[in-house]
């Protein structure tokens, strides 16, 4: 280690290369996540071309491989004329000058979503190849890019009719360890941004697979609450939902419809970019609402007698998509998933609560229906405190007697190395506790299937042994009473069969966290253990396969003269603490999946099919993959 530290050692990055050497302080991260953030910064310039009125027609294009992605609009074009300052063409610094872009100044753009000026420029760094296409002024342009760098200058390559941009652009396998696009979550993205802007038609080819979509809906957010309370499958309260569309500086859409579900699913945009992470908007929604509620139930005396209602109960089973357009958005980080404007809760409280309040008033019969589902989630709450009182007391700070007398807790709990596998069967449980590093790794074994929980409440799901076990043994509370900072491991690690009934219960326990603990996922605490299924021997050498097609792919590469010896593992049972160790406990030779959720309206739609009560939503999605099936494990 050098023991001098002078001005040499000071390293100073230049132009893009700061994007290069740290992508995910701009993209959030290479994995599946940030290479599609690349999309949505493209996107993101088309669409605001859309919402200014100079764009009506977006298109893009997922190439055969699958890897490259060209997305072009019938806007003005990116100028291609030189600039003052740089004595480069606008065009050249847009792609390649970190904070370049038209929209700092507030005759350019109305509104916008790439406010930072980094979006373009980021996406090139990030790309192998990126190709500029731009039409205006009677002349088609072209240029080149290669790791962000101008591969030749501006070309003018020949007359052009009307106005627009077009961006190719390849991602860089140097930076992305994947660098395969997922046609489902672009065609997602782009009927959502459908949706946001009507009227503007957004097309979608996917030539991975012939299939080509084209997206406008004339009403917008009412169309997509359709959308979105259809796929999530819970009876709607009411049949009307509210819709509000106002402008008070900063303008406002908003639909809402209560349902039957279990908890809020509220979806909210700034500029039409989603921010999953919410926001002063999503505060401000939430603090309208709120007052409006209260405020009829007070006017029309309907408060219940022997419960208080909480802010929760108002909200639950609620629905809601919130899109707001202001000048000056303040995101936090690139990624622009979280609104940090002071100013946009009171705007969009000054515009929810007075709005919301006018149409309960005038919707009478439907208000009654909305106050006594608000009621029935409040009473509820209520049966359930003491089954939830029950698991906080039970938890970390209650010492470790009261813990699950089945779980094998590691020595050292609360540390952000420490893992609690979640095991099928006492069988395999005991091979665990046996093969585990005691000091990081706790085991927790189930018997059989746990409960579904799609559908159920929380007071329904703690009155199951094994799951109230397992949030005991987590320690964080679930519902109302989550709290990550009370987690007892850094990660809760799904170790199921490798066999359609481990698959199962994999489902079952993913479900349970989706609906009830949904934060552990949102902070990338839950994983999914990776089990051999098959040990191949070839001589003196061993090797583990996951299924049959890594079975089959090991045999007919590494098998030479010696003939290979297969054993199938019925379960985790059959392996010996040892082999159990080295494949899939072992931090340095296992394999985990994190679980991730890319899409939650996606997710909402697979998970109401698979695990709800509606039996022909699974008999359908069985009947439209009977052709994928290659073998059934029965």
């Amino acid at each position: 280690m050098a023991t001098s530290y002078t001005a040499k050692d000071i390293t100073v990055l230049e132009g893009l290369e700061p994007v290069r050497k740290r992508p995910g302080m701009y993209i959030g991260g290479v994995g599946s996540s940030g290479l599609h953030h690349l999309v949505w910064e493209t996107l993101d310039n088309s669409i605001d071309e859309a919402m200014n009125g100079h764009a009506s027609n977006i298109r893009v294009t997922l190439h055969k491989d699958g890897s490259s992605i060209t997305i072009e609009d019938d806007g003005r074009g990116i100028p291609v004329d030189v600039h003052a300052k740089t004595k480069k063409s606008a065009l050249e610094v847009i792609f390649t000058v970190l904070h370049a872009g038209g929209k700092f100044e507030a005759g350019n753009y109305k509104t916008a979503g790439g406010l930072h000026g980094v979006g373009a420029s980021v996406v090139n760094a990030l790309s192998r190849e990126l190709v500029a296409t731009v039409k205006r002024d009677g002349h088609q342009y072209e240029m080149t890019f290669r790791q962000g760098r101008p591969a030749g200058g501006l070309k003018k390559v020949g007359p052009a009719r009307g106005t627009g941009t077009s961006v190719f652009f390849k991602p860089d396998p140097q930076i992305f360890p994947k660098v395969e696009f997922e046609a489902a979550i672009i065609r997602e993205r782009l009927e959502i941004a459908s949706y946001l802007h009507r009227g503007v038609k957004v097309s979608f080819d996917d030539e991975t697979s012939g299939q080509r979509d084209v997206f406008q809906h004339a009403e917008g957010l009412v169309d997509y609450l359709k959308k979105i309370v259809g796929g999530r499958g819970a009876k709607a309260v009411h049949e009307a939902p509210f819709a509000l569309e106002k402008e008070n500086g900063t303008k406002i859409e908003l639909v809402l419809q209560w349902t039957e579900a279990t908890d809020e699913h509220l979806r909210s945009y700034v500029n039409g970019i989603p921010t999953g992470s919410g926001g002063t908007h999503e505060n401000g929604f939430r603090a309208g609402l709120g007052k409006a509620v209260r405020n009829y139930i007070e006017t029309h005396n309907l408060s219940p007698k022997g419960v208080t209602l909480s802010a929760e109960d108002i909200r639950e089973g609620l629905t809601g998509i919130l899109s707001v357009f202001i000048q000056e958005p303040q995101f936090q980080g690139q990624t622009k998933d979280r609104l940090n404007n002071p100013e946009v809760m009171s705007a969009v409280d000054g515009l929810v609560r007075p709005g919301l309040e006018h149409w309960l008033n005038h919707n009478q019969s439907i208000a009654e229906a909305i106050v006594a589902r608000i009621i029935l989630s409040a009473r509820a709450r209520e049966a359930s405190r003491a089954a939830q009182a029950e698991v906080v007391r039970k938890g970390p700070t209650a010492g470790r007697v009261n813990l699950p007398g089945k779980l094998a807790d590691c020595t050292n709990p609360g540390s952000i190395t420490s893992e609690l596998f979640v095991v099928e069967g006492d069988s395999a449980g005991g091979s665990a506790k046996q093969g585990r590093d005691r000091a990081r790794q706790a085991i927790l074994p189930l018997r059989g299937k746990v409960l579904n929980t799609e559908g159920v409440s929380t007071a329904k799901v703690l009155e199951n042994k094994e799951l109230s076990d397992l949030v005991t043994a987590l320690g964080c509370g679930v519902g109302k009473n989550f709290d990550l900072g009370r987690m007892r491991y850094g990660k809760m690690i799904i170790l199921a069969d490798a066999d359609s009934d481990g698959h199962h219960i994999a489902t079952l326990l993913l479900t349970f966290i989706y609906r009830h603990l949904p934060q552990l996922m949102t902070a990338g605490r839950v994983y999914l253990a990776q089990p051999p299924l098959y040990r191949i021997d070839l001589g003196k050498e061993t090797y583990w396969a996951l299924d049959e097609a890594q079975k089959a792919q090991i045999i007919s590469t590494k098998a030479g003269r010696a003939k290979p010896e297969i054993t199938r593992f019925k379960g985790l049972g059959e392996m010996m603490p040892k082999v159990l160790w080295e494949t899939t406990l072992n931090p340095r030779t296992r394999r985990l999946l994190r679980v991730e959720v890319v899409d939650q309206l996606v997710t909402d739609r697979v998970i109401n099919e698979l695990m709800g009560k509606d039996a022909s939503a699974r008999f359908r999605f069985i009947m439209d993959r009977a052709e994928d099936a290659v073998e059934l494990d029965v």
